[in-house]
């Protein structure tokens, strides 16, 4: 095996793409892990931590770094994918139209040449975004943060000068919008219409819109603010402008708000703001008290499910009516088969599955513990009933996230599989803009090896899960529904009723 660091320097790229080359790098047979980030100290740090780099390496932050760990011919193999990707030239803008001679490199530059624009997307390393943030603001751009490891303190600073000037910031680490009908950052493509939504959370803003979608209605504006806007500290500032904004826009006839519990001042101050936008609202508070937020004169939703549904039908005037039913018989799980293991891409649907699973079952272990769940000791071996988040940064130091490259996912599901305590394995599967291009067809193979390995035992293993995504997506929500439904998924058209289902199978286990 060898381990390889290779710098490149003054060669930048963001970390979308520096997320899509890691995943083609792994992909290489015989890489063990492979990454390629910016050589900021925190990433250097990672990197380290996750044993793919030595204590000595020369590079600065304006440094582009891949590591690889394999065999000698596989990290050979490996740095020269880097190499082509990364000197393979663009494609021409406009659908073959001649592209630009002199590429933009500042965003004055930029926006010389596309003097409409209004906003700007950050996506640089978080040493870096919010000198850039700072400098879209003063050019007078609203901005979407998808960077992330950005101080609180900057992200205050940047908020407030915002707010000051009838601005937007959306993030730190906001990975999900919908501004203008135009979908960025990990987005799905959904029908335009009268709801806008303003959340903390990229993969619940992606539930609630395609469900929307899904159920004949459409989107406005879908703003993220970033998962610590309702902290204490940052005071929910983004939410609150989003709030005003879709108040005063004429197209949005009903507002939808999603967020883990805020900070209880911040609630209180956003549900204020929400009784006063003389609109319908919908909150979402995951694991909030629904009496609280009803008490406002607005309307409680328990679930990402109930937030599209309730949206609908105050946007249609009429009944709200479900997205659709779980398979109604299960099977039921053989002598000694008892748990639920979750393995999550989405940080929302692991906490929201949590919720719904501690509030059925005893014994409910997570590395996002909410409700009656308890944290997992070791977030890389299951406990009883076990849900984890493997976007968290304990499973993505030198590795891309998992809704990019499903490899560690299909690892977990194997070493779950062969637990002979599992009854049934609980997956969310994330289409839109960024995510994999097949997810299906690549985690469809080993769901069938696990039920087949499982059946071979003596056992029924259950794998149950959902598809975020819509019909216009890049990936076809129907097309990715077919294949895990051939490989033996027990598909449901939410979280919620997918984590319902895998409860239920668990609970007819231990009857």
């Amino acid at each position: 095996m060898a381990r390889v660091a290779k710098v490149t320097r003054n060669f930048y790229r963001d970390s979308v793409a520096l997320m899509q080359l890691s995943a083609r790098l792994v992909a290489v047979q015989g890489v063990r892990q492979a990454s390629a980030v910016m050589a900021s100290p925190s990433n250097l740090a990672l990197l380290r931590e996750a044993g793919l780099l030595g204590d000595e390496v020369a590079a600065s932050p304006n440094d582009l770094l891949i590591a690889v760990d394999g065999t000698d011919a596989a990290v050979e193999a490996a740095l020269a994918e880097a190499e082509r990707a990364l000197n393979q030239a663009p494609p021409a803008a406009g659908g073959g139209a001649a592209a630009r001679e002199i590429a933009p490199r500042s965003l004055e530059m930029a926006l010389e040449a596309a003097p409409a624009a209004n906003l700007a997307l950050i996506s640089t390393p978080g040493d870096y975004a919010a000198a850039e943030a700072m400098k879209a603001l003063r050019l007078g751009l609203h901005v979407m943060m998808f960077s992330d490891n950005v101080p609180g303190t900057e992200e205050i600073a940047l908020k407030r000068y915002a707010a000051a000037h009838d601005l937007l910031v959306m993030g730190p680490d906001c990975g999900t919008a919908i501004v203008g009908g135009v979908p960025l950052g990990f987005a799905n493509v959904v029908r335009p219409g009268p709801i806008g939504l303003v959340a903390a959370s990229g993969t619940g803003l992606q539930q609630v819109t395609c469900l929307i979608d899904r159920l004949g209605g459409g989107i406005s504006q879908a703003i993220g603010t970033g998962g610590h806007d309702l902290s204490r500290e940052v005071g929910g500032t983004t939410m609150l402008q989003g709030l005003a904004a879709l108040a005063a826009d004429a197209a949005t006839r009903v507002i939808v708000l999603i967020s883990k519990p805020p900070a209880p001042e911040v609630a209180a101050r956003v549900l204020d703001r929400a009784r006063a936008a003389g609109k319908p609202v919908v909150v979402n508070f995951i694991g909030a008290d629904p009496a609280t937020i009803a008490a406002h004169g607005l309307i409680p939703a328990r679930t990402l499910e109930d937030a599209a549904a309730l949206a609908v039908a105050a946007a249609s005037g009429t009944p709200s009516e479900p997205v659709g039913t779980a398979p109604p018989d299960p099977p039921r799980p053989a002598p000694g088969q008892r748990y639920v293991r979750a393995l999550y891409s989405g940080g929302t649907f692991c906490y929201e599955a949590t919720l719904l699973l501690a509030e059925a079952l005893a014994d409910v272990h997570s590395n996002t513990p909410v409700g009656g769940a308890r944290a997992l000791p070791d977030p890389w071996r299951s406990r009883g009933h076990t849900l984890v988040d493997l976007g968290d940064d304990v499973f993505t130091r030198g590795r891309p996230h998992p809704m990019i490259d499903p490899r560690l996912r299909l690892e977990r599901l194997a070493q779950e599989a062969r637990d002979p305590a599992t009854a049934a394995i609980l997956l969310d599967i994330v289409l839109g803009y960024g995510a994999h291009a097949d997810p299906a067809g690549v985690i469809a193979p080993a769901i069938e090896a696990a039920i087949a390995e499982a059946a071979q035992a003596g056992r029924r293993l259950a794998v149950v899960g959902f598809v975020c995504g819509t019909a216009a997506d890049p990936q076809n929500l129907m097309r990715q529904e077919e294949r895990l439904r051939a490989a033996g998924v027990l598909l449901a058209p939410s979280n919620a009723q997918a984590a319902r289902l895998a409860a239920r199978i668990a609970a007819t286990a231990e009857s």
